[in-house]
């Protein structure tokens, strides 16, 4: 197939930046502050105001505040923590930084979401915490999580790096776990460059996971462990790291905050258009929402009912300058993990399964319905 004469390249996703956002990090830049100035703990209100939470830590990447939750967790060597094998390698490499052992469960038959009853068989008297993790936008099943998790003493720490804006039973992404992590990737719902944050109602939490982001030193007297020199003595109480957000970060943060409610608005009009397209598409499915949920449609993902067909089209769909994504590669695939832990193929047939047939299309605010009709067009040519 020649390549299209199409010049317009359609991601399968991307952000949107405005002039406001970029005038809003010019204002940060020309302040007395590029970092740890007064738009890192704004940012953070806004966040945990809006999810309806007590507190928020902002850090530089959602990975860091992935690590960052499984230190304010305790999660320690000898500690296990069960998720999901159809992820992102950092919902389990998080564990791995604190020392404990990643333990995965498979997903529902019918969701990409962790099976609860995949949970239960894989709890031991290790088990430390349970990480769900929210796939393509959509709340994992938290009521019965909590529920398991109550059960055995375990915490629940939400990967909710897609679910920004989701809710599950009434209730926002946010307040579902003991902590929940964000990430402001450019890809997902508002970004800021790089960056995530973890929102909690645990005080105890809090303090750990603000400890942790500044190198484990504290400037807090009451927690001083010897008597302090001067203005300025602090201490260093724990292994922290350097995971602080910029003030940059933040200014582009707030900026893109304000539009937070139109880019979870498109992204639902492009589901919803893709929903209704492929009602006469026999050969694929989409991932049907719960009607006790919604999704903030970080991905829009189908299936093909032929696997073999996938890279064909993958491939093909290229060619037009349609730039698909396959999510993900299962956790338990890479060569790391068959090597540390001996997984093979066949261990999670629901994740591997998924993978085998799934391709993601493009959905993103800035994607206009012109190039969404172009997308279906040359998707029904491609499948032909």
């Amino acid at each position: 197939m020649q390549k299209s004469k199409n010049s317009v390249r359609i991601p399968y996703s991307r952000q949107w930046i405005t002039d406001a956002d970029i005038q809003a990090v010019v204002v940060a830049l020309k302040s007395n502050y590029l970092t740890q100035g007064p738009l890192v703990p704004r940012f953070e209100k806004k966040i945990a105001d809006y999810c309806g939470v007590r507190y928020a830590v902002a850090f530089s990447s959602g990975t860091a505040a992935l690590h960052a939750a499984c230190f304010a967790a305790g999660v320690t060597v000898g500690d296990e923590v069960i998720t999901s094998p159809m992820t992102f390698a950092a919902s389990a490499n998080c564990i791995l930084y604190c020392g404990g052992t990643p333990v995965f469960a498979d997903i529902r038959s019918d969701l990409p979401l962790i099976d609860p009853s995949a949970i239960i068989k894989r709890i031991t008297q290790k088990t430390k915490a349970i990480i769900p993790v929210d796939f393509s936008g959509l709340p994992a099943d938290y009521d019965e999580i909590n529920t398991i998790a109550k059960k055995h003493k375990l915490l629940v720490i939400a990967d909710a790096a897609h679910s920004l804006g989701a809710t599950y039973r009434g209730k926002r992404v946010g307040t579902l776990a003991d902590m929940t992590v964000f990430s402001f990737h450019p890809v997902k719902l508002i970004t800021t460059g790089e960056g995530g944050m973890v929102v909690t109602g645990n005080p105890e939490f809090f303090e750990r996971l603000v400890l942790f982001q500044t190198h484990g030193i504290t400037k807090d007297k009451s927690k001083f462990v010897k008597r302090s020199d001067g203005d300025w003595y602090h201490e260093m109480l724990a292994l922290g790291y350097n995971y602080r957000l910029t003030e940059l970060q933040a200014a582009l943060g707030l900026s893109q905050f304000k539009k937070i409610t139109q880019f979870l608005k498109r992204r639902t009009e492009i589901a919803e258009l893709y929903i209704s397209f492929f009602q006469n598409v026999k050969e694929l499915s989409y991932i049907k929402v719960p009607g006790d949920r919604t999704s903030a449609w970080h991905i829009f993902p189908v299936l093909l009912k032929n696997k073999s067909k996938r890279k064909q089209l993958y491939d093909r769909l290229g060619r037009q300058n349609i730039f698909t994504q396959v999510h993900y590669i299962p956790v338990h695939y890479h060569p790391f993990y068959q090597v540390k832990y001996s997984y093979k193929a066949g261990n999670f047939p629901n994740a591997e399964n998924f993978y085998d047939t799934e391709l993601s299309l493009p959905i993103f605010p800035k994607l206009t319905k012109s190039e969404q009709n172009f997308v279906l067009r040359k998707l029904v040519e491609c499948l032909d």
